[in-house]
């Protein structure tokens, strides 16, 4: 890399740095309500700014709902970029929440039992969500009732950044894991009647199949899958959004059982299918609210057989 483009790279970085502790700094003195506002406000402007991205989320929406009009799409990808400063900057906001009564101030848990049910099993449970909402209060919301839920991530490739994003999800209990470092952990964790919070909504580089998302073959982590066959662990579906209520809601549904036939290729393919079509139905409740500027659809089976 040139001594210009790492330059440009570390002012960037900075930059960025000093504008999510400025707004920390900020959610703590502004009323939720017009916090919140203005937020949505940062998503528009956004949205105004960002050519490539907005390019790639209309693209995306239209491969999603082929029978929307352009103008429509159009429409969504501007909803969504205001959906994602909200939620982004309630996850900066709920960094100041240390009890589980402040927490449930902002955001409703439903059938939280489905895990109680699961969990009696005492064969350890999967959270199984994706990148919906503000997807990170759900480990908030796990940790402030004491789980000490494992949680897979990806480092961020700046330092402080990382540190922010893990010393939050550490806060309270939860464990944030590397990507890479897992595996060996999240069993000894669900042997041992813990828990871990797995998303499988992207194409990252780990291991993975093909499976139908929103009617294309999209591929898709299998880590789930594999655990709940290798442990026993229940798998448990979560997934939260922000509310016209003015409320984050978590749903926590019942525990979703394993096909076991004695294939495991056709199991894993099988079983992963199934989740990602949950994932599907969630996402098409509050389509504004996922992320579609990710390249769901990257990866192709040519690529695998190259």
């Amino acid at each position: 890399m040139s001594g210009f483009r790492k330059f440009r790279k570390k002012i960037k970085y900075d930059a960025l740095y000093g504008l999510v502790r400025t707004l920390i700094s900020l959610s703590a003195v502004v009323p939720r309500r017009l916090w919140l506002s203005f937020c949505g406000w940062l998503g528009v402007l956004a949205h105004a700014m960002s050519g490539k991205t907005k390019k790639l989320m209309r693209k995306h929406l239209s491969i999603a709902f082929p029978e929307y009009p352009e103008r429509a799409i159009r429409s969504m990808a501007r909803e969504t970029f205001r959906m994602m400063g909200k939620n982004a900057g309630e996850i900066l906001r709920a960094s100041r929440i240390s009890t589980l009564e402040e927490l449930n101030r902002i955001l409703v848990t439903h059938n939280y039992e489905n895990f109680e049910k699961a969990n009696r099993k005492g064969k350890g449970v999967i959270f199984l969500t994706c990148h919906l909402g503000a997807f990170d209060l759900q480990v908030t919301n796990m940790a402030l009732r004491g789980l000490r839920p494992n949680i897979i991530g990806t480092p961020l490739k700046d330092p402080r950044l990382n540190d922010l994003l893990w010393n939050y999800r550490n806060k309270h209990g939860a464990v944030a894991i590397e990507r890479g470092r897992e595996t060996f952990r999240m069993i000894k964790v669900l042997k041992s009647g813990g828990s871990v919070a797995l998303l499988i909504d992207q194409d990252t580089k780990v291991k993975s199949v093909f499976v139908d998302f929103f009617g294309r073959k999209a591929y898709t982590p299998v880590g789930a899958t594999v655990l709940a066959l290798k442990t026993g662990a229940a798998i448990v579906p979560t997934y939260v959004y922000l509310g016209e209520d003015g409320m984050h809601h978590m749903h926590i549904l019942p525990e979703v059982e394993m096909r076991i036939t004695g294939d495991e290729d056709e199991d894993v393919v099988y079983n992963t299918q199934v989740l990602t079509a949950m994932i599907e139905e969630w996402i098409r409740k509050h389509p504004t609210q996922w992320v579609w500027m990710h390249e769901r659809w990257k990866t192709q089976e040519a690529d695998i057989e190259r």
